[in-house]
């Protein structure tokens, strides 16, 4: 059976590590990153706040 090793002879097990490495490497940085990470964010806290207030209604309906 053949030996699956790299080209220095370490077992990358992932397969692809260096290619994911090389990827995070080149991510962009500066103010689009920060603007694009903002995004998910924001809405995680709306969906928050809007599922509360779904709770909350539905609690007060409940009660009434």
């Amino acid at each position: 059976m053949a030996n699956t090793q790299g080209p220095q002879g370490n077992h990358d097990p992932a397969g692809n590590t260096q290619m994911f490495r090389a990827f995070v490497d080149e991510a962009p940085r500066g103010p689009q990153q920060a603007a694009a990470s903002s995004g998910p964010r924001i809405g995680l806290i709306l969906g928050v706040v809007v599922a509360v207030a779904i709770v909350a209604a539905v609690a007060w309906l409940a009660l009434k």
